[in-house]
């Protein structure tokens, strides 16, 4: 297997391989780029963003700047909004269904090491795919972890740092996240 191969698989792999180097640097150029262009070109931002993303739904909207590490690993449906400052490290693959917002300074890793010192010092490193289900809303500053799904319906309290699954129709908050409640779609 190639060292891409891996990553995406979610195994150790060597960050510092060539091809990985290089797909890393042609993001930063489409993101930079993206982050630059004025909100009067709307249409330019839309075509970049779908050109780094793996697949997007119609309707997707970002606020710059947006950083991520490959976006080839990125999905997400229709009606997809993220407000400023998001950071999506997608060594594995994001997928995020449709009609999600995610609030400013959003943090959705798949990126992790090795807790043993002498295996992380060595330079390998490895991933987890992150999934969130339609019709979910992620509160500023928080902090989605590796290996995560959350259901449809999810409301991520602002702060709250995710580092398990969750089901439908549920607000969660807190560090680590837990339920608050369970959302009855008929109120607010």
């Amino acid at each position: 297997m190639t060292e891409k191969e891996k990553m995406i698989a979610g195994l150790l792999y060597c960050a510092d391989d060539a091809e990985l180097v290089e797909a890393r640097k042609t993001a930063r150029l489409v993101f930079e780029e993206y982050n630059k262009t004025s909100i009067t070109n709307i249409e330019r931002r839309t075509k970049l963003i779908k050109q780094l993303f793996g697949k997007t739904g119609k309707n997707i909207y970002i606020e710059p700047s947006f950083k991520c590490d490959y976006g080839f690993n990125i999905e997400v449906g229709e009606n997809f909004y993220a407000n400023f400052d998001c950071v999506f490290l997608d060594v594995c693959k994001i997928s995020i269904g449709d009609n999600c917002f995610v609030a400013a300074q959003v943090a959705i890793c798949t990126a992790t090491h090795p807790i043993a010192a002498k295996e992380r010092s060595s330079g390998v490193e490895y991933g987890k795919p992150v999934a969130i289900g339609n019709d979910c809303w992620i509160g500023a500053h928080a902090t989605i972890n590796p290996g995560v799904t959350l259901g449809n319906g999810v409301v991520v309290g602002s702060g709250s740092v995710v580092t398990k699954n969750f089901g439908d129709n549920v607000v969660i908050a807190g560090n680590p996240a837990r339920v608050i409640r369970e959302i009855d779609n008929g109120r607010t």
